[in-house]
């Protein structure tokens, strides 16, 4: 481990256009070497977009090894790079109707799906301003610790551990003025789940963001990154929902994963495919993996 975190920090001190031309050779790699994530990728597209041929779905997922790639190579950046090339690299689109809600003294919630650009555009804004955000341990201690070390960096976060729960969530949101990071789009399991349509297919869903922002009267901001064909990240900032939270938990949680899913279908390359979205089915339906 200690090795890894030496290559990230020798790596840091290259050109962008070097780290990434690296990184399309990585996720080459990778894509034909990690053969179980290759095809939990391959398992996702298949339905997620069945309409499309299988060399349709490889040539995207190979184009995603890349961009995750990009990911890993970067987070030498995130840790140890200057903060102020972490900050020429990403740029905002629209990033008023977040310093407005602000202004105005509203609670905030940030909707942040899983795109591959989630770290670079993260770490440039908690240099702007103090985040909340939630934090699940590594099995690895080393990588536990650089890991929370790189989110202290700016000494401008507070973390709530995933096992703290809701209760912790909502005392941070009402005592504080920073915008709470909610990234919804995994599955957490059965328990703390509802089944609501993702892509078409009912998708255990944490309804936590309707619960949220019912409880603290919090603006539900969504913000998603992007990275562009010269490398750097644009960080869009979407208009306050309205209407939201209303009446029923179920459409809550719907109306967030068919916006999930239009911004996926923007850029699908750059969401996160390697992990079991699918994992948990309802009663009696056979796994998808």
């Amino acid at each position: 481990m200690k090795l890894a975190f030496a290559l990230l920090y020798c790596i840091q001190w290259l050109p962008l256009r070097l780290i990434h031309a690296l990184a399309r050779a990585v996720g080459w790699l990778a894509f034909y070497a990690v053969r179980p994530r290759r095809r939990i990728g391959l398992i996702n597209l298949r339905h997620c977009y069945p309409e499309w041929t299988e060399q349709q779905r490889r040539a995207l997922l190979r184009q995603h090894f890349v961009h995750m790639a990009m990911l890993v190579l970067e987070y030498g950046l995130y840790w140890y790079g200057s903060a102020q090339r972490l900050k020429n690299m990403v740029h905002y689109q629209d990033k008023h109707h977040l310093d407005d809600a602000l202004a105005r003294g509203d609670k905030v919630i940030l909707l942040y799906p899983h795109f591959t650009a989630f770290e670079a555009a993260v770490y440039a804004l908690n240099q702007e301003m103090f985040l909340i955000s939630m934090y699940s341990r590594q099995k690895n201690q080393a990588m536990d610790a650089q890991i929370l070390k790189g989110r202290y960096r700016y000494n401008n976060v507070f973390l709530i551990g995933r096992t703290e729960g809701l209760r912790s969530i909502i005392k941070k949101l009402k005592a504080s003025t920073a915008p709470f990071v909610y990234l919804p789009d995994q599955d957490f399991g059965r328990k703390e789940s509802v089944f609501v349509d993702f892509f078409g297919i009912p998708t255990a869903t944490i309804a936590g963001l309707s619960r949220i922002a019912a409880l603290t009267g919090a603006k539900v901001i969504p913000a998603i990154p992007t990275r562009q064909a010269n490398g750097t990240v644009k960080l869009r900032f979407y208009p306050p929902w309205e209407n939201y939270p209303g009446n029923d938990a179920i459409a809550d949680t719907q109306r967030m994963n068919d916006f999930i899913e239009a911004r996926v279908r923007e850029q699908p390359e750059q969401y996160f495919w390697l992990h079991k979205r699918f994992k948990t089915r309802p009663e009696g339906e056979a796994s998808f993996y």
